[in-house]
């Protein structure tokens, strides 16, 4: 039998959940083959079978967290599709009787055989035991006091640079053993604590219990550590999306037979992004215990909202890209995350995150950061409302409020509200962004 276990994944993945087998037990798996799909915290992997054969037993089912190593399945390579397992259990049955047919007097004799040799080894255990206390150095005083508190004197360490117990020893070791004691009975209330908190509340009402996935379990995880671990705030503005819509309008026809890929906003504002982010460096940074981290690179990584929960895949130098590189990237992305084709290559190593809620009709968001990134810019619905011209006419505009959450530990309010400012500035008057490609 061959043993089929969890491989090595990736430096900070080493454990996953079982999702789906993808052979049955009895099936003819060749060596390569995949065998199962396993549910990471990033990405859904295909385990593949070490050697050829028949998949003899499977250990681990669907929807059982295993870990990097784990013994999952077991392969009998010179077995047959369709198995003989259940010729070998019937085997096992015919035996079983006979060996039930042992004649009673052969197991009283052994059981008599039993007992004796564990009278002598109990008799032999307190024979040690009184030599041993016999050999033990102590004043008449301190072997009183041991009696009458039922401490073994041969447990006992001696202060006396002779070896002698003396009665402050024995009260010293009386002392210990109660205090263990008392962490003995503690214990038990220490370790209740968790289990108070993991209790289920239970309603009058009918509800449904579903499992968490593991990615939902690590989203959840994240989010939650992003708060705790940093002093997040978020700045708010709005941008005048009339330019942008106008020159999409007027290029999107041409773009996309040149580029074979649509025109979007998204390449718009990843553009503003990286040209705002290099006015203030900070923002592409991160916080290493007492150093900061400043990225001279521009991987974005683009939001995108699969049926498992939120994926961040990232668009590599973003900054050497042009609108269509760019516009192709995030359709590539999206694509794979939706097919659950990411790579853990494609998730990892982003220096600033844009999150787009408005494809959702969100009006308003304070996004939370992608940690260890200190920035993330939130997109959202474009409405048409009243704006004071600078003519001092009101006109109804195409708005969209813009967010910036960021790590105020190394980002100042000033900067931030810049960076927005200067996004916004950006988005307004688009050709600049044409002409700096």
């Amino acid at each position: 039998m061959k043993e089929i276990k969890v491989p090595e994944l990736a430096e900070s993945i080493t454990e996953g959940t079982i999702a789906e087998w993808l052979v049955k037990k009895g099936d003819q798996v060749e060596k390569g083959d995949p065998i199962l799909e396993l549910e990471t915290d990033k990405v859904n992997v295909e385990v593949n079978a070490d050697s050829s054969g028949v998949l003899a037993e499977i250990l681990k089912n669907e929807g059982d967290d295993v870990e990097v190593g784990d013994v999952i399945a077991k392969v009998d390579e010179n077995g047959e599709a369709g198995g003989t397992q259940d010729d070998s259990s019937d085997e096992e049955e015919q035996e079983a009787p006979a060996e039930e047919e042992q004649p009673k007097e052969e197991a009283k004799e052994s059981a008599s055989e039993d007992k004796q040799e564990e009278k002598q080894e109990e008799q032999q255990k307190s024979a040690g035991q009184k030599d041993s206390k016999n050999d033990v150095v102590a004043t008449p005083a301190a072997r009183k006091r041991a009696r009458e508190l039922g401490i073994d004197l041969s447990e006992i360490t001696a202060k006396d640079p002779l070896g002698r117990i003396r009665p402050e020893d024995v009260e010293a070791k009386a002392g210990s053993q109660e205090s263990k004691k008392e962490e003995k009975k503690e214990a038990p209330k220490q370790e209740k604590k968790p289990k108070e908190s993991s209790e289920k509340t239970e309603f009058d009402k009918p509800v449904e219990r579903i499992k968490m996935s593991r990615r939902r379990q690590t989203i959840a995880k994240r989010l939650v550590d992003a708060q705790q671990n940093s002093a997040m705030l978020t700045t708010f503005n709005e941008v005048d999306m009339t330019n942008v819509m106008k020159l999409r309008s007027e290029r999107k026809d041409a773009f996309q037979k040149k580029h074979d890929v649509k025109l979007g906003f998204m390449s718009f504002f990843t553009k503003a992004a990286v040209g705002a982010l290099k006015e203030f460096p900070l923002i592409n940074a991160e916080i290493q215990g007492n150093e900061i981290v400043q990225k001279k690179f521009y991987d974005i990584g683009m939001a995108v909202s699969t049926d498992e929960g939120l994926v961040v895949p990232v668009v590599r130098d973003a900054d050497r890209l042009d609108f269509a590189g760019i516009e192709k990237g995030i359709m590539d992305m999206a694509q794979k995350a939706r097919n659950k084709e990411l790579q853990l290559d494609d998730l990892q190593g982003g220096s600033f995150t844009i999150t787009n809620g408005g494809i959702f009709g969100s009006m308003l968001s304070t996004p939370i950061l992608n940690s260890p990134q200190v920035g993330i810019l939130g997109l959202h619905n474009i409405e048409k409302r009243a704006k004071v011209m600078p003519d001092d006419t009101i006109q109804a505009r195409p708005m969209m409020y813009i967010a910036l959450s960021y790590d105020h530990r190394i980002v100042d309010g000033k900067e931030a509200v810049q960076f927005l400012r200067r996004i916004k500035e950006m988005i307004e008057d688009p050709y600049d962004l044409l002409l700096e490609g």
